[in-house]
């Protein structure tokens, strides 16, 4: 059974234009881009048939496949990587078993993350959608806290029911918490992780559907398959010590290279 990992990627970000294509330097020295560090970590993930980036900006695209990535160039009337993800699906030789979207700003995400989504999303006959969540510590809370606080829009949180399934996706940090938490300690807060697995069914129906108010709002792509009645997965995965953050705003650079220097990634 195919999966195809593709990796969004555009240079007119509202929040940080040409995104994709600033440096990050490693524990080693070295500084690589945001988009190869996101291609290397898909390019370990196991059980991927392909890795494509998909982009509409030449910049991007070169310097892609200058490093020897495979690119798939898409429209520019894109709104968001889950409508790239669907142009791509429609370019595929053969319709794979799923489309994984890598997002291109998390660079951090360990391949055990994608490879644990693939395996919920199988295991999940009656999903449609699948995405990691990874249980925040105290720490991390007071992190997300802290981006709203100084009003920068940060991490994604999700709130889910006992199945597992999505019922909310938000900028803002929920739930609420009416209690301090220990910086170690776990608290009720999950946050989302950039990453989905889709049927190629119900990716090719996104690309039909018309913006939801709630995404349009909240900016989350996401929130398009709830507003339509869709199933979304969470799948809770385990950081396993790594640190984990992804890059939104020019602030997370030294936040990111610094979590790279700490757990000694090149």
């Amino acid at each position: 059974m195919s999966v195809v990992i593709v990796i969004p990627a555009r240079f007119a970000s509202t929040r940080y234009p040409g995104k994709p294509l600033v440096e990050l330097r490693g524990a080693d020295g070295e500084a690589r881009t945001l988009i190869r560090r996101s291609w290397e970590a898909a390019m370990v993930v196991r059980g991927a048939a392909r890795v494509i980036v998909a982009t509409d900006d030449s910049r991007i695209a070169d310097h892609a496949a200058g490093f020897g990535a495979e690119v798939a160039m898409t429209s520019s009337a894109c709104r968001n990587g889950t409508e790239r993800c669907a142009e791509v699906l429609v370019g595929l030789p053969e319709t794979p078993e799923m489309i994984v979207n890598l997002q291109g700003d998390a660079p951090l995400t360990p391949a055990w993350f994608v490879e644990d989504l693939v395996a919920g999303l199988r295991a999940a006959p009656e999903a449609q959608v699948a995405t990691p969540v990874l249980n925040c510590s105290g720490a991390m809370r007071a992190d997300l806290l802290a981006d709203r606080a100084a009003g920068r829009v940060g991490g994604t949180t999700a709130v889910f029911g006992v199945d597992g399934r999505a019922l909310y996706f938000s900028k803002e940090v929920i739930p609420f918490v009416p209690h301090e938490v220990a910086p170690d300690a776990a608290s009720p807060v999950f946050h989302h992780v950039g990453v989905y697995a889709y049927r190629p069914a119900t990716l090719a129906a996104y690309a039909g559907w018309p913006e939801g108010r709630l995404e349009r709002l909240e900016g989350l792509e996401q929130l398009r398959f709830l507003e339509n009645g869709g199933s979304v997965l969470c799948v809770e995965v385990q950081a396993q010590g790594r640190e984990f953050w992804e890059l939104n705003n020019p602030e997370d650079v030294p936040r990111i290279e610094e979590m790279m220097q700490r757990m000694g990634m090149a």
